[in-house]
């Protein structure tokens, strides 16, 4: 049901770019216009009007039922809570998860540098 749902939304939204492609652009968004009317701005509506109209509140349909397909489908908790009920817990004496990504440090290794701003000796404490 929801491919059908997704299937239809996808053709209205190619055919309402294509209605409003067609329509004649009149500048009405500035307030010029070619209206035939003296006092009024606005023009008979035109069949590719109401088109877009029919097309526009069809794709909104199909937006909310496809919106609520998804709610249903999702799980009720979130990723992380899925996450954390699926991770193995490691063994004592086991590696920990993602420790294989690094590459050992040598047991020789130095400390790294102090920061420039540091002293080289802590400071005495006050009795």
């Amino acid at each position: 049901m929801e491919n059908v749902v997704l299937t239809i939304h996808l053709i209205l939204a190619l055919l309402l770019v294509g209605v409003v492609l067609l329509q004649r652009s009149e500048g009405g968004g500035l307030g010029m216009g070619g209206g035939n009317s003296v006092m009024t701005g606005r023009g008979a509506t035109t069949a590719l009007q109401k088109l877009t109209w029919l097309f526009a509140v069809c794709f909104i349909i199909t937006s909310l039922t496809l919106t609520y397909f998804a709610a249903q489908g999702a799980g009720g908790g979130s990723v992380i809570d899925q996450i954390g009920a699926d991770a193995p817990a490691p063994e004592p004496g086991e590696a920990p998860l993602g420790s294989d990504l690094l590459p050992p440090a040598p047991a020789d290794a130095p400390l790294a540098p102090p920061a420039a701003d540091a002293p080289a000796t802590p400071p005495a404490a006050n009795p």
